[in-house]
Parts: structure tokens; sequence; C-alpha cells
């Protein structure tokens, strides 16, 4: 199979021309959200007139080519005048990072000094999430601005559960939302992105995010986060939509620690990074969630991938979860500590190749919406901020306590 080497097409090469180039961008993947783009789009629009004024500024949306509507409704969609607009289909494997890699590419074509990206279905985006993920690019030279939002506690279950408390605890960085969707990045490290050789790779599909974020904090991008408020977007029943997702973000999330193994076992606290904007506050929207399903999800997969398990996980994590199974659907309960050694083990097998790859994550995914059942009803009746402190903050310093278990696994 030949690899694709852009994900531009010959019209996006003649709209660039037209531009010749852009201080400040806002790219905006897509894949049929014809029903909220236009509104992003809008609100995008007046983000770069309002807080960019005098800069050259152009919004690119990047479409997995659904013939929805979506593109149509972004070159219908009001914007002030002077910000360039342009909607095309990329090229390359489906999925999210071939979207980026589009604009990252048109991004470094233009010779952007900074880049904003934001999900197309969001219901709460408003004009100065435009300057808190971009601005602090522009203005005091950060390489990197992950948002930081007040998501439902049922909402962003992958990012709760792994890859806010692995990468944390992994590159000692306290960035709470590495697979939010919504970024703020240099030209620089769009240009750096954009020569390395992975898309190709689960990183061309959900695993961006996670590969985004991981790098330009081991790559020592300077890193900061942006206050958002609420997120509230088009939240999915995490026992019924997971998709090829967990994969693809665990996948890549395991490779990258292969990648920087030199790096992350020298690290032994977390640092804060600096803040643009307010932390924030309220409650978000109710995200429904079918906590019996999951359950029953989870004891399935004990039996079908039972001799898979038996193989990766140490002989003490295989009788947790069978005493975890034996509980009753009322009182289910999945501790945090027997979750962490968990999520070690399998990193460490991935490492390993005890097993295809494939077959290692395709067995991770019923203990996860085992720990994912646990979580809800260990939330039950508290609200944003309890939730926050109680339990995801309390979990992300178990993985910590437990690094030095990993570590030694991990080099053994």
């Amino acid at each position: 199979m030949a690899i694709q080497t852009t994900a531009l097409r010959q019209d996006v090469l003649k709209w660039i021309e037209q531009v010749k180039s852009a201080d400040v961008m806002v790219g905006i993947p897509s894949f049929k959200n014809a029903a909220t783009i236009g509104y992003v789009v809008k609100i995008a629009g007046e983000g770069l007139s309002t807080y960019f004024p005098g800069l050259r500024v152009a919004i690119v949306n990047s479409d997995g080519g659904n013939h929805d509507g979506t593109r149509e409704a972004v070159l219908n969609a009001p914007v002030p005048k002077g910000v360039h607009v342009l909607a095309t289909e990329y090229q390359g494997p489906p999925g999210k990072g071939s979207a980026f890699r589009a604009i990252f590419e048109i991004a470094a074509a233009l010779e952007a000094k900074a880049c904003v990206v934001v999900d197309s279905d969001l219901r709460s985006i408003t004009s100065e999430w435009i300057d808190r993920l971009g601005g602090p690019i522009v203005r005091h030279g950060l390489g990197y601005v992950a948002p930081l939002y007040t998501r439902h506690k049922h909402d962003g279950t992958i990012t709760n559960n792994i890859t806010y408390p692995m990468t944390r605890m992994l590159y000692g960085l306290d960035v709470r939302q590495p697979i939010g969707g919504d970024f703020g990045f240099s030209g620089d490290l769009a240009r750096w992105w954009l020569a390395q050789d992975v898309w190709e790779t689960d990183a061309a599909r959900y695993g961006i995010d996670i590969w985004m974020t991981t790098t330009a904090i081991a790559e020592g991008f300077k890193v900061g986060q942006a206050g958002l408020g609420l997120k509230i977007h088009d939240a999915k029943d995490p026992a019924s939509s997971l998709g090829p997702m967990f994969s693809q973000v665990v996948g890549t999330l395991f490779s990258l620690m292969r990648r920087y193994a030199d790096r992350w076992p020298l690290v032994h606290s977390v640092q804060s990074v600096p803040l643009v904007g307010d932390l924030p506050r309220g409650e978000p929207e109710y995200v429904p969630v079918n906590v019996a399903a999951m359950i029953a999800k989870f004891r399935g997969g004990l039996s079908e991938f039972g001799d898979t398990l038996s193989r990766l996980l140490a002989p003490e994590q295989s009788h947790a979860l069978r005493d975890i199974a034996a509980g009753g659907d009322e009182s289910f309960a999945f501790p945090a500590e027997t979750w962490a050694r968990l999520v070690f083990d399998f990193a460490v097998a991935f490492k390993h190749q005890a097993l295809p790859a494939e077959q290692i994550l395709a067995a991770m995914v019923p203990l996860y919406y085992g720990r994912t059942a646990g979580l809800v009803n260990q939330a039950a009746g508290l609200d944003a901020a309890t939730f926050e402190q109680n339990i995801v903050q309390a979990q992300a310093e178990t993985f910590l306590r437990l690094k030095p278990e990993l570590i030694a696994r991990w080099s053994d």
C-alpha cells in the first residue's frame, strides 16, 4: 500500500496560494457534523476578529468526506470580514489524526504563528476560547495549550480512568484533559509533528490527541492550560459508544511509553502548569449512562478473554477481578488501586509484546467497563467539584504512589 505523503488536495494548495499567510489559524476536524459546525465556525470567527485584531486570520475545516452538508455549513456560516475560510476533505487513513495532519500542513504552509483546534460538535464554545487557547502562544511564547473545563462525571471516562492519571504520573505535568479535543499550539510544534513518521499508525486516528499532548510535554515545549468553563457537546454513553477509540488511544499511550522510556522513569513528582483564564465551575449537562450494561460487559469479558487475561495479569490481579465480578450490581465496586495495577500490567505486556497488540487491548476493554461502572457507582450523589477532588484526583495520586511498581516491572 502506498504511503500518503500529504493530507492536502489540489483545491487546498490553490487556496493557500491565494491566502498566502496567516498569523493565527483555527482548525476544525469534522465527520457528520452539519448540525453543529456552523455555530462553531461563527464563534471561532468572532474570536479571531475580537482578540487578534490587525493579524491575518483563517478558519480551516478538515472533513472526513461524508458529504452530509458539513462543508456547506462551514462556508455558509457568518464570519467577520477579513477571516479567510476553507472547507476541505483530507486525504489519508480515515480518522481524526488525518484531519489534524491536514490542519498542521496548512498551518505550516501559511507560516502561522499559532493554531487553535476545536471540536465540531461544541455547544458551549465562546469567542474567549479562541483567545485562551491561542493567545498564550502569540503573546507569551508557549508551545502547547491544553483545555481545562468541567465535564459531567459520566463524560470523559477514558480521560478520567487512563489518559489523565497515566500522563500525569508518567511525565510529571498536571495536564487535566490530555485528550480534550480543543488545543492551541505553535507553528513550530505543528512543523515538528508533521516531520514525525506516525501518519499510517493509530496516531492518524483517535490516538492523535494523546500523541499531541505527550510529545509536546516529552519534547520540552512550554505547556499551559486554558480555563474554558463547561464543555457541552454531543457526549455519548460510555457503555454503548466506545468503538475503536479505546484501543487507538490506549495503544498510542502505551507506544509512547516505549518511545520515551528513557525519560518517564526519572519523573517522581508532578508539577502544575500555567493557567490562562479561570478554574471551571458549575454543573455540566447530564450524560446518561447504563451501569448494568457495563457490568455485564465486564463479567462477559472475564469469560471471553479468560485465557488471555491469565497470561497477561499477575495472579493476585486475576483473583481481584474474580472477587469484583462476584459482587452484586447494587454494590458493585472496582477499587482504584486494583485498576492502576491492571493498567500497569497491560502497559508492560504491550511493551514486551506478550501477545499481539490488538489482542492485549481487546482484553483490556471489559476491565475498563468494570472500572467505569465502579466509578459511576462511587460518584453517585456527588457534584462535579466533589467528584473531581475525591475520585479523579485521588485516583491520579494512587497511580503516582504506585509508579515505583511500574518502573520495576518495566525494567525487569
